[in-house]
């Protein structure tokens, strides 16, 4: 492999993003470099004046079946692969008139915007690059002589490495623009073998699996300041959220923080369609959410059921965010705080708070579909999202009392919560809001007793007369295993009971509930959440 300066004489370009491709050719021939191009790359650089020699002139072959076939060509490729110091490959270059190329310039067909609008099937197809990726490859692959540009955002810093090196590209240069062009051929085939699987075969677990994604930055450390960490985006279509956030303010966002906003915004997404909703957030729990008739009322209610966790946390809101609810929420310390949008009003009061972080990004869609992905040593996890949902048709009252308006609304509030806490997972609701959270407990009575000691906590904080668990719609993410759970929850205070059913001893548990008062639904789902 060549560690010397190689001298830029000749560059073949074809480009289907045209992004600064005229003022990268221009410097190239003010240098001197000639030009081979095809097609509408051709057409659009000698429309800018500059002297473009065809491929199909260069190979002594012309273009055939719609362009399908033009760059495939030894005269092309032995140009490209060709190893300069190598007496065999000088040999045959000669022998067979084969000239150097010293730089590609090659982006690919636009497959991944061709299945992003929609197209059929047939011009999907034809928008999968075949010579592109062979001429990317082949000059990465022999980088020692070659450089490869598959980015516009590269074509500047390329025109100075020439001036600084006397038109000449260094070793150094063509190893990092190797690697990028092999990542960009390994992410332009992933998604063309994810759409053959999940687009066109509607397969839900392909063989092989390949993932691309591109870097959105690098963090300033991981969930603990010894880790590394940086994020990643996907590559193609896919759902818009925290890491497309607009942050209007605020320190750098760290791992941790949207870890927690993003669990935030998918539980807020859960009340998408609802009255005015706020979700606090602390450690990826829930430590408080609530309905309210206003964003402000809600906070509050939301703030009431845990304030002490609440402190630092991550707040999220399902509507634009006005002066009154930016008021209420800074008043303590809080992390970061995502909206759909905020107004002028708002924006004003929370630039007060420097430190504050302020991400505005859309609300996802808590029914969509799609797979989630976990690391585990050796290997990885994969399965469909948990987009599960019920209503109050998909309830059985399994207990001989029937529940109120207010207890179902109330039960169905605690499922939506129960859904985002982690398990063992208990939730109690009182008109629209938390009034206690059990997380990630090994026992569900813990959870239950600790949901119950922090209500009572709350109770103590704001001066009530009692917890609000009294009167509460109680949700557990999985079943009670025994009756304690249950005996728990309505020592507390609560009256009505949503959870999957399934235990062995449901019939027990429905026996406790009865004896207790207690109106109880089976959803028939479960909601782990680890």
């Amino acid at each position: 492999m060549s560690e010397m300066p190689v001298k830029v004489t000749r560059a073949l370009i074809s480009v289907s993003d045209k992004t600064g491709v005229v003022d990268l050719a221009k410097a190239l021939a003010a240098r001197g470099v000639e030009l081979l191009s095809t097609g509408g790359t051709a057409k659009a650089l000698r429309d800018a004046g500059l002297d473009v020699k065809d491929v199909s002139e260069h190979t002594g072959f012309p273009e055939m079946m719609d362009g399908r076939v033009k760059t495939l060509h030894p005269k092309v490729h032995g140009g490209l692969l060709a190893l300069r110091d190598h007496p065999e490959h000088a040999a045959a270059m000669r022998d067979h008139d084969i000239t150097p190329i010293d730089v590609v310039v090659v982006n690919l067909y636009p497959f991944e915007a061709t299945v992003a609008k929609g197209a059929g099937r047939e011009e999907i197809i034809e928008n999968i690059d075949i010579g592109g990726p062979s001429m990317v490859r082949s000059a990465a692959k022999n980088h020692g002589f070659v450089a490869i540009l598959t980015d516009p955002a590269d074509y500047g810093e390329f025109i100075a490495a020439l001036d600084a090196n006397d038109g000449a590209t260094d070793l150094a240069l063509r190893k990092r623009l190797s690697a990028k062009a092999f990542a960009a051929t390994a992410a332009y085939d992933s998604a063309i073998s994810s759409w053959f699987a999940f687009g066109d075969q509607g397969v839900l677990f392909p063989d092989t699996l390949t993932v691309a994604m591109t870097r959105g930055g690098e963090l300033r450390y991981g969930e603990n300041p010894h880790q590394k960490a940086a994020f990643y985006a996907p590559r193609g279509p896919h759902t818009k959220g925290i890491g497309q956030a607009r942050q209007v303010q605020g320190k750098e966002l760290s791992y941790n923080n949207l870890n927690d906003a993003d669990g935030a915004l998918e539980l807020i997404a859960e009340f998408k369609d609802a009255g005015p909703a706020v979700a606090i957030i602390k450690h990826a729990n829930p430590c408080g959410v609530a309905t309210g008739a206003s964003l402000a009322e809600a906070y509050g209610a939301a703030l009431a059921c845990d304030p002490i966790s609440a402190f630092g946390g991550i707040i999220a809101v399902n509507r634009p965010l006005d002066a009154a609810a930016a008021e209420a929420i800074t008043g303590i310390f809080t992390e970061v705080v995502v909206a759909p949008d905020a107004d002028e009003a708002a924006l004003a009061i929370f630039a007060k708070k420097k430190n504050l972080r302020l991400l505005l990004t859309a609300l996802p869609d808590p029914a969509r579909g799609g797979l989630a992905l976990k690391t585990i040593a050796g290997g990885y996890l994969l399965q469909s999202r948990d987009n599960g949902a019920i209503t109050e048709a998909d309830m059985k009252i399994v207990t001989a009392r029937q529940p109120t308006a207010q207890e179902l609304a109330d039960m169905l509030f605690a499922w939506r919560v129960a859904k985002h806490v982690k398990s063992n997972a208990i939730v109690y609701a009182k008109d629209g809001a938390t009034a206690g959270i059990g997380a990630g407990q090994m026992s569900r009575l813990d959870s239950a007793r600790i949901a119950a000691w922090k209500a009572r906590d709350a109770a103590e904080t704001a001066g009530w007369s009692q917890p609000k668990t009294m009167g509460s719609a109680v949700a557990s993410d999985a079943f009670f295993p025994f009756a304690d759970g249950l005996l728990a929850a309505a020592d507390a205070g609560a009256t009505a009971v949503i959870q999957p059913g399934g235990s062995i001893r449901d019939d027990e548990v429905i026996a406790a509930a009865n004896e207790k008062g207690l109106a109880m639904a089976f959803t028939g789902m479960r909601h782990f959440r680890h």
